[in-house]
C-alpha cells in the first residue's frame, strides 16, 4: 500500500514557515519521499502499518493549513502515468519488499 500526503500550508509569517518546515521534516523522518512539491509518498507493508504512519502524520500536523492523506494499492500506484512536458516517463519502481519465511 502507498500513503500519499498532500498539503497546502501557509508560509506568510516566520512562524508559519517554521511550522511548514517542521511538518515537512517530520514526513521525511517518517520515511516519506517527495513526489512533487507538497506531495509526499510512503510505502506501507500492511493496513496496520498504514494506520501507524497516518497516526504519525496526525501528530505532526501544523496549526494551520490543509493536509490530505489517502492510500492506494501497489497496483494502483503502478498504473500511474507520469508526463514531463509531452513525453511520458515511466513511474518509479516500487521498493523491494522483505520476505520472511
Amino acid at each position: 500500500m502507498w500513503l500519499l500526503a498532500m498539503f497546502d500550508l501557509p508560509v506568510d509569517t516566520k512562524e508559519a514557515r517554521r511550522a511548514y518546515t517542521r511538518f515537512r521534516k517530520a514526513l521525511l523522518k517518517d520515511g516519506f519521499s517527495r513526489m512533487q512539491y507538497s506531495v509526499y509518498t510512503r510505502h506501507c507493508a500492511s493496513e496496520e502499518n498504514l494506520e501507524v504512519h497516518i497516526g504519525r502524520v496526525e501528530n505532526a500536523l501544523p496549526p494551520d493549513g490543509e493536509v490530505r492523506l489517502f492510500s492506494i494499492t501497489d497496483k494502483q500506484f503502478e498504473r500511474m502515468r507520469v508526463f514531463w512536458g509531452k513525453t511520458r516517463q515511466p513511474p518509479e519502481d516500487p521498493p523491494r519488499q522483505l520476505e520472511l519465511f
